[in-house]
């Protein structure tokens, strides 16, 4: 198994994240989701305004104070990030239309090694603009029209001390405790179920992983006992929504390669040391060839719901940092200040 796959993936993560968007039909204008370990613990958008648990142990642990009083916090967040939009609107000279804000913040954690890591990056329409520097303590502007940002937060010496703060120590606390309320969901291991699809004959072969947790996870085809590289498309992992997740890969080769060469499916996933694998053969393949219906790679129902927030608030802006070639997570995310502390909230 991969030792940087291995190391990275030991991490637990403290996530929350909001998103500001405009002129998009039947979508909230603005929408904060939190999530521990890939899993969604709380929700609130513009048109419940109402901040909510989505965990059964966060009903337990927080009482209807805490939520009253993060619902008022997020309350005022929403009004300062809808200002923010228009205000970027203006610096890029646009004049409406649909656009999306993104302010993303939160910490990492490796219970086995220690390592902790903080981070804030703040994006607009799929373009980074600002990430916070914790080493330095700085905002750096990767765009000129951050820079009136950056210059005007860099003045406020208590808000960067502030932040620092959070990042190092503060959100690192918030996630332990996290991790012990819910341990029986957040801390569990559960092994993915594999299998081999096709459509037709011609169309290619998907390996399908399904229902493991934790999210982090390997799929890839092997040819002769050697990575696969060509002619294989790597999918994302998606959730289901029974908190577990999914991911495929396919790959196009013919019947008669893959009769005349040992092609198989590999599958780890975090915290399991057994692979799961399935070797490419026709016994093995599951298809529908003369079913007027298409076989469908099986995707569990809320997934379409919770997709569409996932890939409209995070997955572009961090494009670029994932084609680098390192696998790493991207950080969609946000974590709130103090249990009960009134959350600073930047407008550019």
């Amino acid at each position: 198994k991969s030792t940087d796959f291995l190391s990275y993936h030991l991490r637990h993560s403290l996530r929350y994240f909001y998103t500001t968007s405009s002129e998009i039909p039947a979508f909230p204008e603005f929408v904060d989701m939190g999530m521990v370990n890939d899993q969604v613990i709380s929700h609130y958008d513009s048109i419940t305004k109402r901040k909510v648990p989505k965990q059964s142990w966060m009903e337990t642990f927080f009482d209807q104070q805490y939520w009253d009083s993060t619902t008022e916090n997020l309350k005022s967040a929403e009004s300062i990030f809808k200002t923010n939009i228009q205000i970027a609107q203006k610096r890029f000279n646009q004049t409406g239309g649909i656009h999306i804000s993104q302010d993303m913040y939160g910490c990492t954690w490796d219970d086995e090694t220690g390592f902790t890591e903080g981070f804030h990056h703040i994006g607009y329409d799929g373009q980074d603009l600002l990430t916070f520097d914790v080493k330095t303590a700085t905002w750096i502007a990767l765009v000129p029209q951050a820079l009136h940002s950056k210059m005007k937060w860099e003045m406020d010496l208590s808000g960067i001390k502030s932040k620092k703060s959070y990042l190092t120590q503060d959100c690192i606390e918030w996630l332990k405790k996290y991790l012990d309320y819910g341990k029986t969901t957040l801390q569990r291991t559960v092994p993915p179920s594999v299998s081999l699809l096709q459509k037709t004959p011609s169309s290619p072969v998907t390996c399908h992983a399904t229902g493991f947790y934790p999210s982090g996870v390997m799929v890839f085809w092997q040819k002769d006992g050697q990575e696969q590289h060509e002619d294989v498309e790597n999918g994302e992992t998606l959730p289901n929504d029974d908190g577990t997740f999914q991911k495929s890969t396919h790959l196009t080769v013919t019947p008669e390669e893959w009769k005349n060469n040992k092609y198989q499916c590999v599958v780890q996933v975090t915290g399991i040391k057994e692979d799961f694998i399935k070797v490419l053969t026709e016994f093995e393949i599951q298809t529908n060839w003369g079913d007027p219906a298409p076989n469908c790679i099986p995707i569990i129902g809320g997934v379409v719901a919770l997709l569409l927030v996932v890939v409209v608030v995070g997955v572009v802006i961090w494009k670029k940092k994932s084609k680098k070639g390192v696998r790493r997570e991207r950080p969609l995310s946000i974590v709130i200040c103090r249990i009960h502390c009134h959350l600073r909230h930047y407008q550019l």
